[in-house]
């Protein structure tokens, strides 16, 4: 349990690193990244820690029980995201952002990057380093006072390995340096042909050697792979 900080007005819970990791394991989240805006950006914020929450191999669970997958309302995933992640942050007094606020949204990629957890791939999506290119950030807490976390290597992943991500897609709507030909891509999955992709996901995300690290259910990426191109 945190421990509280008494100033003339307020309560302020004093937040570990383990109780933002604990409170999101135990709802199907994981902690992906954390920084502190006010050391990256060199500017006067009064976020002191931005930490960003993804699925866990706990999410598939948590989610397939919840009220939004079972109603038929739209975008149940973000629905669910809301929910959860607006649940962890209130015992410990954090803000939410979501990468569905907006337009203007917020700016989940450059937090990712900063982080030093994630990079850009060859193919242009962020690699993560333990889930790989199965990426789905759900939100992200934004605490007042500065929480330590482990310093990551500013190294990616991507550096020693040999690319399969950008040989794999058989229509060659993903490659190494080329933009992504969406067209293509969704020109196949309206085939027999990209049948394994609905089901299993994206055969580039898939190749990755780190995406095991997701242990995503071929469940999940299908609920994924419908949402970005519904039949």
């Amino acid at each position: 349990m945190a421990l509280t900080s008494e100033s003339s007005h307020v309560s302020i819970p004093l937040v570990s690193l383990d109780d933002v990791t604990s409170a999101s394991v135990a709802q199907g989240l994981i902690l992906m990244g954390a920084l502190h805006p006010r050391r990256v950006y060199d500017f006067d914020d009064p976020i002191g820690t931005t930490v960003l929450l993804g699925t866990g191999p706990g999410f598939w669970e948590k989610f397939i029980n919840s009220p939004e997958y079972h109603d038929t309302r739209k975008d149940p995933i973000d629905r669910w995201s809301k929910r959860v992640v607006t649940q962890i942050a209130a015992p410990i007094a954090a803000t939410c952002s979501f990468p569905s606020d907006g337009p203007p949204y917020p700016p989940f990629i450059d937090w990712a990057l900063k982080t030093g957890r994630f990079h850009l791939s060859p193919i242009g999506m962020m690699v993560h380093d333990t889930v790989g290119l199965m990426v789905s950030l759900r939100g992200a807490l934004h605490l007042a006072a500065e929480i330590e976390f482990p310093q990551v290597a500013a190294h990616s992943p991507c550096d020693t390995c040999h690319a399969p991500c950008a040989t794999t897609c058989p229509v060659g709507a993903l490659g190494e340096k080329l933009p992504y030909d969406v067209g293509a891509c969704r020109m196949r999955l309206d085939t027999s042909a990209g049948k394994d992709c609905m089901s299993g996901g994206c055969l580039a995300r898939r190749a990755c050697p780190l995406s095991a690290g997701a242990d995503r259910t071929d469940a999940q990426s299908a609920l994924h792979m419908k949402a970005f191109h519904p039949s």
